[in-house]
Parts: C-alpha cells; structure tokens; sequence
C-alpha cells in the first residue's frame, strides 16, 4: 500500500495567474471606470457594478473550487454546501437594495437632509 505523491506546482501557479489576471481587470477598471460601463444602467445598478460582483463572485467561487479541493467531492456535497451560501448572498442583496431603495427614499422626500 503506496501512494503516490502528486505534485502540483503547475496547478497553484495556473490558480495563482487566473486569479491575478481577474483581480488586475478589476484593478484597472476601477481606476479608469470606462464611462459607457460606468453611465450604462442595467436592472438599476450601471454595468460597471455588475462587472465587479460578477468577477468577485467568480474568484470567490474559483477559491473554494481549487483551494477548498470541492472538484474532487460528490455533486451532492458540494451542492450542499453551495446552495445554502447562494440562497444566502441572494437574501442579503435583497435586504440591502431594498432597505437602501427605501432609505433613499425617505431622505429625498422629506424635510430631512443628508449630513454624511
């Protein structure tokens, strides 16, 4: 009963570079903000936004695929450990845009002003 061990250098260093090149992209578009993402509105929030939660999302997923060893488990574990973190991050969006949207609301209709 041996086992072999199975380097895997060339792996973290793909991880590493994917990684890097997602958070450069993000990097840069946040110094440059392109205006026709940034002034481009899509289901209230301007694309530029959208950019950035899509490209966190995917490193946030990327991170635990690979760092996390979830590629090696069942489909059953890692939608059980998935699936609850989805339900969760979509809940709290909810929350906050709403809560926001109604905040917004009662400081521009009111006799209220905004001191911070």
């Amino acid at each position: 009963m041996s086992h072999e061990h199975v380097s895997n250098t060339k792996r973290i260093w793909f991880v590493f570079g994917l990684l890097s090149v997602v958070t450069t992209v993000e990097v840069i578009l946040g110094i440059y903000k392109p205006a026709s993402l940034e002034f481009t509105h899509f289901i209230g929030l301007n694309l530029l936004n959208w950019i950035f939660y899509i490209l966190t999302i995917f490193k946030a997923y990327y991170i635990v695929w690979a760092f996390m060893h979830m590629e090696g488990e069942k489909s059953s574990l890692r939608w059980s450990v998935v699936s609850p973190v989805i339900f969760l991050v979509l809940y709290l969006l909810f929350i906050l845009l709403t809560e926001g949207h109604y905040i917004y609301g009662v400081f521009k209709d009111s006799t209220i002003k905004w001191n911070f």
